[in-house]
């Protein structure tokens, strides 16, 4: 049976537009999460990213830059939690000259909601500090 939702919240000094690429962009993704990332942008396309030794796999599903996107997420080779079989969702609002991230992971198996809610809530911090070092470097922004 699924657990409720895991949610996890940041705000970011960097603009929607900007935050965004930190999903989408491959580069990106592994400043805050992650080793390597296989990102195609698009729905049904792939959404895969190796996160301290674990394959995950999934689509993308919903795309509206720079407000919200929605990915399909799961473990290669998982029975507990297979490619796929949980939704990661996640909000950009601005909020001052930020942004306020909002993550929402559902359909987790409740042996999962743990351990998601730790990852998430370290996870959404490396993002506010992978765009504040990258802002810090005029010129050196997440490559689309």
């Amino acid at each position: 049976m699924a657990a409720e939702p895991v949610t996890a919240a940041v705000h970011i000094d960097a603009a929607p537009e900007e935050v965004y690429e930190y999903f989408v962009d491959a580069q990106a993704m592994v400043r805050w999460m992650g080793q390597r990332a296989r990102l195609d942008p698009r729905p049904g396309g792939e959404f895969a990213v190796d996160v301290n030794g674990s394959e995950v796999r999934g689509r993308f599903v919903e795309l509206d830059p720079p407000h919200r996107l929605v990915v399909t997420w799961g473990f290669s080779g998982s029975d507990v939690l297979a490619p796929g079989t949980s939704t990661v969702e996640v909000h950009l609002r601005p909020e001052g000259s930020g942004t306020i991230v909002e993550i929402v992971h559902r359909d987790l198996p409740a042996d999962e909601w743990a351990g998601h809610e730790r990852g998430w809530r370290h996870f959404v911090g490396r993002l506010d500090t992978a765009v504040a070092a990258v802002g810090a470097a005029p010129g050196d922004r997440a490559p689309r």
